[in-house]
């Protein structure tokens, strides 16, 4: 698994683990399938933001190959 913080390695419809911003205290990941990608700069040092399929958004902690 890598990480989130780089926008180049993730791509729409790929799996990822993230967390949402209510649960950035206990790091409570979702998984799901990325539908868009909201951070527009080539890295995040907490994350690449983005939308998943069911339209929850939160940052990329674990990018599941």
């Amino acid at each position: 698994m890598s990480d989130g913080r780089n926008r180049k390695d993730i791509e729409i419809g790929i799996e990822v683990e993230v967390v949402q911003k209510h649960h950035q205290h206990s790091g409570e990941l979702t998984e799901g399938f990325v539908k868009k990608i909201l951070t527009n700069s080539p890295t995040h040092p907490h994350g690449i933001k983005v939308m998943l399929e069911d339209g929850i958004v939160g940052r990329v902690k674990n990018i599941i190959l």
